[in-house]
């Protein structure tokens, strides 16, 4: 990797750890920068979600005043994203590399339109409907929402924001707050068992791990003064891209 080459995936680590904070989505903008680096997807990924284990945790402790109150939600939510997150890496690490190449394509175009689409979810979301417990459903889709964020986890955000605002009554701020914490048990727990069973390029995981822990912060504490169409449209370019390179 040349200067420039790690220069160009610190940046997009920065970009991830922000949106990461604010939205979710930041794997649209590190894995397609670890491929234009010349890094084969699938070790792309199993690198890219070590790098982004600091920076969803920075986003979480910089949201941290949000949490105030919801113990026993983490309580109830958290496991459901550790076993899904496992089920999630182990799928990537055992699933043969043709499987990864058909289906991340399509799994980065959902992610597009997730994110493209976030004004409706948004107006969706924040009606408060249930119980402080939640609806039932809750916890079965968060727990596949991290098998999703163990095997790829791009746009694990956008969906988690659904899941919870559909099911919970709180805030969208509680709701990103949380939605940070379950992400970093989720992205956590697959790049510990990456790092133990599979091949890791360790400069661009780091590079990625410092410039999406800078991110992290910075997009806890000046997100929300971001325009939300600038960062959905950068998501959707950066995806499309993303999906051209995969398939030509």
């Amino acid at each position: 990797m040349t200067w420039f080459e790690a220069l160009f995936v610190l940046v997009a680590g920065v970009g991830a750890g922000t949106i990461n904070a604010v939205v979710g989505s930041g794997t649209l903008l590190t894995f397609p920068a670890l491929l234009a680096v010349g890094i084969p997807p699938v070790l792309a990924n199993v690198s890219n979600s070590v790098g982004l284990s600091p920076g969803t945790a920075a986003g979480a402790i910089g949201y941290r005043r949000e949490l105030e109150g919801q113990r026993g939600r983490m309580i109830r939510l958290v496991p459901a994203s550790l076993v899904g997150g496992v089920v999630g890496a182990v799928l990537l690490l055992t699933l043969p590399d043709s499987a990864f190449h058909a289906v991340v394509p399509v799994l980065i175009l959902l992610g597009c339109v997730l994110v493209a689409f976030q004004p409706w979810l948004s107006k969706w979301i924040s009606v408060p409907t249930h119980t402080h417990r939640g609806a039932w459903w809750v916890i079965p889709a968060v727990f596949l929402t991290g098998v999703y964020g163990g095997y790829f986890g791009a746009a694990q955000g956008v969906l988690l924001m659904a899941i919870l605002g559909l099911g919970l009554d709180a805030n969208l701020q509680r709701m990103n707050a949380l939605k940070n914490v379950l992400a970093t048990f989720v992205n956590t727990v697959a790049a510990i068992l990456f790092v133990i069973v599979a091949d890791v390029d360790w400069l661009a995981a780091a590079l990625i791990a410092v410039g999406s822990t800078i991110g992290g912060f910075v997009g806890a504490r000046y997100g929300r003064r971001l325009p939300p169409i600038a960062l959905r449209c950068l998501i959707v370019v950066i995806g499309v891209v993303a999906i051209v390179t995969m398939l030509f």
